[in-house]
């Protein structure tokens, strides 16, 4: 199996910053307030790192299109458009989360904090899956331009 270095290295960063937001989650029920705003920094870091990384490949090179079987494209184009839904929420609620949290503007914070984590978890897990498919199950596709990678033609 050769992996591609950079979606390896995209997927470790949402990975990462999945289990530092569980671990800021697990933190702030223990009412450990200055360790929670860290981790969740980190959290933010390395989803920004992810972010980075996607967009500087998807400028300069491209993306991967789906090479698995003609029979399951269809699916996994669908099951893509969940997660880029999931995935452009969860920043924008993830950003949100982070300066309601830094001003203390907790009432909006509490609220949306523990939506999107969960928002975040399943954008970690079906980008997992998403890395899966496009470079471990099957061998990934021609590169190309997102447009045609994401909506398959």
């Amino acid at each position: 199996m050769n992996l591609p270095i950079l979606p390896t290295i995209s997927t470790s960063f949402i990975v990462i910053s999945a289990i530092l937001v569980a671990i800021g989650w697990v933190l702030i029920a223990k009412r450990k307030v200055e360790a929670h705003k860290k981790v969740m920094f980190f959290g933010g870091v390395f989803a920004l790192a992810f972010f980075i990384v996607y967009a500087t490949r998807t400028i300069f090179i491209g993306n991967t299109s789906f090479g698995g079987p003609e029979s399951i494209k269809l699916y996994y184009h669908l099951f893509l458009f969940f997660h880029i839904f999931l995935a452009t929420t969860g920043g924008v609620f993830g950003l949100v989360s982070i300066f309601s949290g830094y001003k203390n503007k907790l009432k909006l914070h509490r609220k949306i904090g523990p939506i999107t984590s969960i928002i975040w978890f399943f954008t970690a897990i079906t980008g997992v899956f998403v890395y899966c498919l496009l470079y471990v199950i099957y061998e990934g596709g021609e590169t190309t331009s997102v447009i045609k990678a994401v909506l398959g033609f």
